[in-house]
C-alpha cells in the first residue's frame, strides 16, 4: 500500500544539492545573475560566514550540509505539502511517503533549537529549524495546498512564493469583511435549504456542502475590478447554478421559484430547458463600489461542454468590445471534480489557452469538489492524484482548499485573481467539499457511499462553522446572526409569494443587449431576397488589394504563381471557388463587417484552395492577402485550430454569441470531423434558439463529396443535420456554385436576424473548370435556394432528376454527351429551410414530366433522401442511391467508381420494353395514362430498384 501511495516525483526534494550549489557558484561570480530570493539568501549566507565563522557552516567553496538539508526541506514543503493538508473536511487523506518528517532530510531533533540561514528562503531571516517548519506547514499544509513548482518562469514560481510564505497563505481580514462573507453564505445556505422546504424532491442540483463557493466568486469579482475588469462571463454546469443565479447575478428571485412551478412560456421560447440549465446576465453588484457586467452561459447537461463556448464568447468581448484588453474580462469556469477529472473537452480547451487564436487572458477555474460524481467515488473516477491535474498541461497553479474555512477560500480566490491578471493565464481553484444529498435531490446516496454520508449527516455546514468562528471571536453575537437569517428567510417567503401569483415563464435573452438589433425570424423571412451584389468596379479593386503583394518579400514560386493567377481572373472575369471565397470576405471587411475564420489548415485550405496567408521563403513571417482590404474597419482573421473539434467549435459558437457582426466561421478539414463536436451541434447550434433563446450566427463549413477517398473523407454526414433541422433552426446547404456561396455569406451578413448555417463544402469542385461564378453572377445576382436547368426544352422534358452538391457535375457530364435534353436537372442548394415554392414552380413548369427522380451518391439511408421524402409527399419520386449501409462509403476507389457508374447509368438508363428504344423517361405504351407508364418501366423494367 505504501508503495501505491508513493509519490512518484519525490526524487526531486533530493535532486537540488548540485543545482544548488551550482547557483551558489554563479551568484558568487555575479549576485545579480541569480533569482533574487536566492540573491539574498546567499548574500545572508556569506555574512553569516564572515562574521560568526560557524565552524559547521563551510568546508571549501561548498554549502553547510545541514543548511543544505534545511533548504531540501523547504523545497519539499513548496513541492509536496499540498498531500499533507488539512482540506477535506469530511474524508481522511491517503498516506503519501516519504513523510515530511525531518528524519527522511537526514536532520534530527536536537536541530529543531538550532538557527539556520535558510529562514531567509521564506522571508522570516535566519531562525529556529522549528520555527522554519511552523511556517512551512501554515502556508503549504494548513487549509491551503498548492502546486507551483513544475511552472516553468522561475519569476512567476518566485511571485507566488513571495505572496504564499510571506503571509503565510491567508489573510487577517477585518470584522467588516469577515461580517461580509458571513452573509454570502447565508444567503447561500439559506437559499437552498428553503428550496428543499418549499419544492420537496425537486431537482435543483444544490450547492450545500460548498457554498463557499458564493464569496469565492465575491473575491475574484472584487479583485478584478481593482485591477481593471470591466465584465465577468461564468461558465458551469448545474451544481450550484440557481444559487449562482440568485446570489451572483442577483437573478430575481420570484422567476427562479416560478421556474420550479410554471406551466408555459411567454414570448419566442416554445420549448425552453430546465431551470438549472438557463444562462443569464446583468449588471452586479459583485464590488461594493461599482456594478459589473456578469453573464452566466446557458449550458446542457454535457457538463464541461459550455468551456470553451465561455472561452469563445469571452474572446469575442475581448476583441470586439475591450480592444484586445484580456484583463477587461475575467472568465470563470466552475467545474465539477468527476467531469473535469473524465471530460475530453476539458484537455482541448485548456489546450488551447494560450494559441493566438484562442487564448484569453487566463481563466479562473473553480472546482466544486463533491468527491463522488453521481455514484462514482473519485477513486474509481480517474487514475491522477487530483481532478485538477490537467493544470499541469498549461503549468497552471493549482490551490487545493477546505470547502468548510471561507477565510481560506476567499484568500485563494483574491492570490488566484492577481495572478490571473498579473500573468494573464490559467489559475485552478479545487474546493474539497461534499455534496449534502444525492447527485440530485430525489436520490438516495447511502446505496453507494454509506460511510461518506454518515460522516456528511452530522457535518456542519459552512454557515454555522463559520458563525460559531465569529462568535468566538467576539465579532458578532448569536442574536446578530439570527436577525440577519430571520430576515434573508421572511424574503424568501415574499418573494415565494410573488412567483406564486402567475404560471407563466419569461426566459429573458441571453446578452440582451449584444443583440438588441437584432430580431427572430419568420417563416417568410428566409426566402425574402437580399440585395447582395456588388457593383464590378468595387470587385475589381478589391481584387487587386487581395492580390498587392510588396515587393521587398520573397515567396515560395508556387505561391507566386497562385497570385498571378487570381490576378487573371479579376482581369477575365471568372473566378475559381478559392478566389470567390476572397472576394467575399473582402467585401464584406470593406462594409465594416469581421470576418473570423478558424479550423485545422484553414489558412492554406485543406485541399489548399484558400491561401489567405503566404509565408514568406526562409522565414517564419506570413503576408496576409487581405490585409490591404477593409477601410471601414472590418477585420479579417484566420487561424490554423489545434487537431479537436469538440473545443474548437465550441469557442467558435461563443465567440459568434457575443459578435453578430462578425462572419465567424468553423472549417472542419473533413467534414465528418464535425462528428467529435456532435455535442456542439445537438446542445448549442441546433436547439439554442428553442431551449434559451439564443441567436448565433456561426458558419460551418464541412467538406462533403464521395471521390473514393473512404469512409470516414466523403460523407459530412448531411443526414445528421437535417435530423436535426425544424422550425428554421439552420440554415442546411450544398451549393454547387461559388456565387450561391458568396451571396450566401452576404446574405448572412446582411439580414436583420442571425440563424446558424451548415455549408456542405467542395472537394474537387474547388477547381472544377464549370464550378465557376463570373463578373454577372456577383453584380447581378442574389443567393438562389434552387438552380433550374437550362439546357432543355421543358415542354419536352420527360424525366426531372432533383439533386444536391458534386453529383450534379457528375450528371450533368452524361447529360452533355448524350445531349439528353429531355432531362431536367435540378440542384437544391439549400435544404434547410426546405424551398418548397421554389421546388412546385419548377415541377410545373416541366408538365411532361413522367419520372422525378432524387438523385444521391450517398447510401439511401444516409443523405438527403429521407428528408427529400418527407418534403415532398405530393411527388413521386424515385430514389437513385447506393444500397443501405453502415458506413458512408467504401474503401476502394475501384469499387466507389463502379458504384458512381451504375447511379449515373440508372438515371439514364434506356428503357428495354420491346416497345421504345429511347431514354426510360420516354412513353413506352402510347395512349397509356402516365400511372400505367411508370407502372410498366419501373415494376416491369427496372425491378432491381434504383438503388445501387
Amino acid at each position: 500500500m505504501a508503495q501505491m501511495n508513493k509519490d512518484p516525483f519525490s526524487y526531486l526534494a533530493s535532486s537540488e544539492i548540485g543545482s544548488i550549489d551550482a547557483m551558489y557558484q554563479q551568484y558568487l561570480k555575479d549576485p545579480d545573475s541569480v533569482e533574487k530570493s536566492w540573491k539574498d539568501f546567499f548574500k545572508g549566507f556569506d555574512f553569516a560566514l564572515k562574521a560568526y565563522k560557524d565552524p559547521v557552516a563551510v568546508e571549501g567553496d561548498a554549502l553547510s550540509d545541514r543548511e543544505f538539508k534545511v533548504i531540501n526541506l523547504i523545497m519539499a514543503y513548496r513541492q509536496r505539502g499540498h498531500l499533507y493538508t488539512e482540506t477535506n473536511p469530511v474524508r481522511k487523506r491517503r498516506k503519501y511517503f516519504p513523510t515530511l518528517d525531518i528524519e527522511n532530510f537526514g536532520l534530527v531533533e536536537d536541530d529543531l533549537e538550532t538557527p539556520f540561514y535558510a529562514g531567509n528562503q521564506i522571508g522570516i531571516g535566519t531562525a529556529k529549524l522549528k520555527d522554519i517548519i511552523a511556517h512551512l506547514k501554515a502556508t503549504y499544509c494548513k487549509s491551503i495546498g498548492v502546486e507551483y513548482l513544475y511552472m516553468r518562469h522561475p519569476e512567476v514560481v518566485a511571485w507566488l512564493e513571495e505572496r504564499m510564505e510571506k503571509s503565510q497563505n491567508g489573510i487577517n481580514f477585518t470584522p467588516r469583511q469577515k461580517k461580509a462573507f458571513y452573509k454570502q453564505l447565508m444567503q447561500a445556505v439559506n437559499f437552498e435549504q428553503f428550496i428543499h422546504k418549499k419544492f420537496i424532491g425537486e431537482k435543483r442540483f444544490s450547492l450545500e456542502g460548498t457554498e463557499g463557493l458564493i464569496p469565492a466568486i465575491f473575491a475574484i469579482g472584487f479583485k478584478g475590478v481593482e485591477m481593471g475588469a470591466k465584465e465577468y462571463t461564468i461558465g458551469m454546469s448545474h451544481r450550484g447554478r440557481l444559487n449562482v443565479l440568485a446570489n451572483i447575478l442577483q437573478k430575481p428571485l420570484e422567476h427562479i421559484f416560478r421556474e420550479f412551478e410554471g406551466e408555459e412560456y411567454e414570448g419566442r421560447i416554445s420549448l425552453g430547458d430546465v431551470k438549472y440549465h438557463l444562462g443569464y446576465g446583468r449588471e452586479a453588484q459583485i464590488h461594493h463600489k461599482y456594478k459589473t457586467l456578469v453573464n452566466l452561459v446557458p449550458n446542457p447537461s454535457h457538463l464541461e461542454a459550455v468551456l470553451p463556448v465561455l472561452e469563445g464568447l469571452t474572446r469575442s468581448k475581448i476583441n470586439n468590445k475591450h480592444d484586445g484588453d484580456v484583463d477587461s474580462v475575467v472568465p470563470i469556469a466552475i467545474h465539477g471534480d468527476a467531469a473535469i477529472a473524465g471530460q475530453g473537452v476539458v484537455y482541448e480547451t485548456v489546450q488551447m489557452a494560450q494559441l493566438p487564436g484562442y487564448k484569453t487572458g487566463g481563466t479562473v477555474h473553480i472546482v466544486i469538489n463533491n468527491q463522488v460524481g453521481f455514484t462514482t467515488d473519485y477513486l474509481e473516477g480517474r487514475s491522477s492524484t487530483y481532478c485538477t491535474d490537467v493544470a499541469k498541461v498549461t503549468r497552471s497553479p493549482v490551490f487545493h482548499v477546505n470547502g468548510d474555512d471561507v477565510e481560506a477560500i476567499v484568500y485563494t480566490a483574491l492570490l488566484a485573481t492577481e495572478f490571473r491578471q498579473k500573468f494573464n493565464s490559467d489559475v485552478f481553484i479545487d474546493i474539497l467539499s461534499y455534496r449534502k444529498y444525492g447527485h440530485n435531490e430525489g436520490d438516495e446516496p447511502r446505496f453507494t457511499q454509506p460511510l461518506l454520508y454518515k460522516e456528511i449527516a452530522s457535518h456542519p455546514n459552512p454557515k454555522e462553522i463559520y458563525g460559531q468562528k465569529l462568535i468566538d471571536e467576539g465579532i458578532c453575537t448569536a442574536e446578530e446572526l439570527q436577525q440577519m437569517n430571520d430576515e434573508y428567510n421572511q424574503m424568501l417567503e415574499d418573494k415565494l409569494a410573488i412567483a406564486r401569483e402567475s404560471k407563466k415563464l419569461d426566459i429573458r435573452q441571453f446578452m440582451p443587449l449584444t443583440w438588441q438589433n437584432f430580431r427572430y425570424p419568420e417563416e417568410e423571412d428566409f426566402f425574402k431576397a437580399v440585395k447582395t451584389a456588388v457593383s464590378k468596379d468595387d470587385l475589381v479593386e478589391i481584387g487587386n488589394r487581395i492580390n498587392l503583394l510588396p515587393d521587398n518579400i520573397n515567396l515560395f514560386s508556387k505561391a507566386v504563381k497562385i497570385v498571378n493567377d487570381r490576378k487573371s481572373m479579376v482581369e477575365n472575369g471568372v473566378f475559381d471557388w478559392g478566389m470567390t471565397e476572397l472576394l467575399t470576405y473582402g467585401t464584406l471587411i470593406e462594409q465594416g463587417f469581421g470576418v473570423r475564420l478558424s479550423g485545422q489548415d484553414s489558412v492554406r485550405g485543406t485541399f489548399a484552395h484558400r491561401h489567405a496567408e503566404l509565408t514568406v521563403e526562409g522565414s517564419e513571417q506570413r503576408f496576409k492577402l487581405l490585409q490591404n482590404v477593409g477601410k471601414k474597419g472590418g477585420r479579417f482573421s484566420v487561424y490554423n485550430s489545434p487537431l479537436n473539434e469538440y473545443g474548437v467549435m465550441g469557442f467558435e459558437y461563443g465567440y459568434a454569441l457575443a459578435d453578430p457582426n462578425t462572419l465567424t466561421i468553423w472549417e472542419a478539414q473533413f467534414g465528418d470531423f464535425s462528428n467529435v463536436a456532435q455535442v456542439i451541434i445537438d446542445q448549442f447550434v441546433s436547439s439554442g434558439e428553442e431551449k434559451w433563446g439564443n441567436m448565433n450566427g456561426l458558419v460551418l463549413l464541412l467538406p462533403h463529396a464521395y471521390e473514393g477517398q473512404g469512409p470516414e473523407h466523403s460523407s459530412a454526414r448531411i443526414e445528421r443535420f437535417l435530423a436535426l433541422a425544424a422550425r428554421n433552426n439552420m440554415q442546411i446547404m450544398n451549393f454547387t456554385s461559388p456565387a450561391n456561396l458568396f451571396h450566401a455569406f452576404r446574405r448572412q451578413m446582411l439580414r436583420d436576424f442571425r440563424v446558424p448555417m451548415v455549408i456542405f463544402t467542395p472537394k474537387s469542385l474547388l477547381r472544377h473548370p464549370k464550378a465557376v461564378a463570373m463578373y454577372d453572377d456577383l453584380t447581378n445576382g442574389e443567393f438562389q435556394e434552387v438552380l433550374d436547368c437550362d439546357n432543355n426544352e421543358p415542354e419536352s422534358v420527360t424525366r426531372v432528376v432533383f439533386c444536391t452538391g458534386k453529383i450534379y457535375y457528375d450528371l450533368l457530364e452524361r447529360k452533355t454527351d448524350l445531349d439528353a435534353k429531355r432531362v431536367a436537372l435540378i440542384r437544391i442548394e439549400q435544404l434547410h429551410p426546405f424551398p418548397a415554392e421554389a421546388i412546385k414552380k419548377i415541377i410545373k413548369k416541366y408538365p411532361n414530366a413522367l419520372l422525378h427522380l432524387w438523385v444521391q451518391e450517398e447510401p439511401e439511408n444516409m443523405g438527403a433522401w429521407y428528408y427529400i421524402r418527407e418534403n415532398l409527399r405530393d411527388v413521386q419520386l424515385i430514389p437513385v442511391a447506393r444500397r443501405k449501409s453502415g458506413s458512408p462509403a467504401t474503401g476502394l476507389k475501384g469499387l466507389h467508381k463502379v458504384g458512381q457508374k451504375e447511379i449515373i447509368d440508372k438515371v439514364f438508363r434506356k428503357c428495354t420494353c420491346k416497345l421504345n428504344n429511347d431514354y426510360c423517361a420516354l412513353q413506352c405504351v402510347e395512349g397509356a395514362s402516365r400511372k400505367e407508364i411508370l407502372k410498366q418501366h419501373y415494376f416491369l423494367h427496372d425491378q432491381s430498384k434504383f438503388s445501387i
